[in-house]
Order: structure tokens, then C-alpha cells, then sequence
């Protein structure tokens, strides 16, 4: 992918394997879940073993939900993690506390189903280095996100922020070019839909993911 291509992030890496494919086709950010929920679920020395050998350049991502400091911690004296995504109810209070507290960016992601869900957004980008724009989880859903759902992308219509923002939610190589031509997104956030089985990326799906996203602005 060029400079000018959508940066794509892979999120969810469980294996070596997988996190190969994702550099190899090009991911600008890697995705490692701290949820014990999630089938995607890491500890932080297993998450330490696939990060080592993620070349310099590609973002290493440590996805919490409600983590409180202790968490947090241990994950970041564990292993090299360039970014922390936020994926719980924090509030911006919270997410400016965990910025200041630990250093490092800070990404939080905002749940979507209906127009009333986009006001929350500028309280976040105020205090947020980045927002992820997902799908709001059902209600009663073990998981805040990855559940392979999409929400009205028209919700983005003429729609920008302060920062950076990120663009998720039941994305797959099919519907790539398409989110990224209907919202304007330059950033693109895929779990589950690169994947055999949760947890279990496909390097093919991968590939294609990205090459979808390059397309649509090629």
C-alpha cells in the first residue's frame, strides 16, 4: 500500500502465523485483545511473544475494556505496546487519566447504531489521540466489539473530527472499498472478518482486505 492508501489495522491476533500475514500484506496497525471474554483473549506474555516480532513501523495496539491501572500496567511492562484502544464504557475523564498516567496514545472507541449515538463523539476526540467508530454491541453482548456487526454508515455522512478516526464494524474484504468510498474513512479496523474461526486469521482474507481498501481510492 502507498502513503495515500487507507492504514488498516488487524485486530485480534492470537498466532505467530497471523501476525506474519498481516505485515506481509501491509497492516499499518496490529490488534492484541486483553478481554478474557473474547476467544481472542491474550496474556500478557503471549501477547509479548507475538509483539517482539512485529517490525518497526507497524503500531502494536493493546485492546482493554475497563481495565483499571493494575491491568494496564501489567500489560505495558510485559510487552512493547504502542497504543492503548479503550473499548469499554471509560469515560472522557478516564480515558484523559490513562493518557497522562501511561504515556502513550490513546485510541477510544465509540459504539454506533443510531444518530443520538454521535454525540458522544466530540467529548472523546477532545481527550483521545484517536476514535474508533463501531458498531454498537447488542444489548446483553458478552463482547463490545468484534462481534462481526456493521451499523448505517450514511450516520457518517459529511461527518469529521478534531483527529484521527477509525472506521469498524462487520468490515470484510467484500465491503472494504465500499465503507471506505460511502464514509470518507482512511482508517479501517478488521477482526473477524479475516478470519477461519475466531481467533484464527486467514492470510488470503488479509490480503485481500487490504487490497480492497487501496482500490477504493486508487
Amino acid at each position: 500500500m502507498s502513503p495515500s492508501d487507507p492504514r488498516v489495522k488487524i485486530c485480534g491476533l492470537t498466532r505467530p502465523e497471523d501476525v506474519a500475514a498481516a505485515v506481509s500484506a501491509g497492516a499499518a496497525y496490529l490488534g492484541f485483545v486483553f478481554f478474557p471474554p473474547s476467544p481472542r483473549n491474550l496474556t500478557p506474555e503471549a501477547a509479548r511473544a507475538l509483539a517482539v516480532a512485529v517490525p518497526p513501523g507497524v503500531a502494536k495496539v493493546a485492546l482493554t475494556v475497563d481495565a483499571d491501572d493494575a491491568a494496564l500496567a501489567a500489560i505495558l511492562e510485559t510487552g512493547p505496546i504502542d497504543l492503548l484502544q479503550l473499548h469499554g464504557r471509560e469515560s472522557p475523564e478516564r480515558v484523559a487519566e490513562v493518557r497522562a498516567r501511561f504515556g502513550l496514545p490513546v485510541m477510544k472507541a465509540v459504539g454506533l447504531r443510531e444518530a443520538a449515538d454521535l454525540a458522544q463523539i466530540d467529548a472523546y476526540a477532545a481527550v483521545a489521540d484517536q476514535i474508533l467508530v463501531d458498531a454498537k454491541a447488542p444489548e446483553g453482548a458478552a463482547l463490545p466489539g468484534g462481534n462481526g456487526l456493521a451499523f448505517d454508515w450514511r450516520l457518517l455522512s459529511g461527518r469529521d473530527w478534531r483527529g484521527p478516526w477509525m472506521l469498524a464494524g462487520g468490515l470484510t474484504p467484500e465491503t472494504a472499498a465500499e465503507a471506505v468510498r460511502r464514509t470518507g474513512a482512511r482508517q479501517l479496523d478488521v477482526s473477524s472478518g479475516v478470519e477461519r474461526a475466531p481467533g484464527e486469521k486467514d492470510p488470503a482474507r488479509i490480503r485481500a482486505f487490504l487490497d480492497a481498501a487501496a482500490e477504493a481510492v486508487a
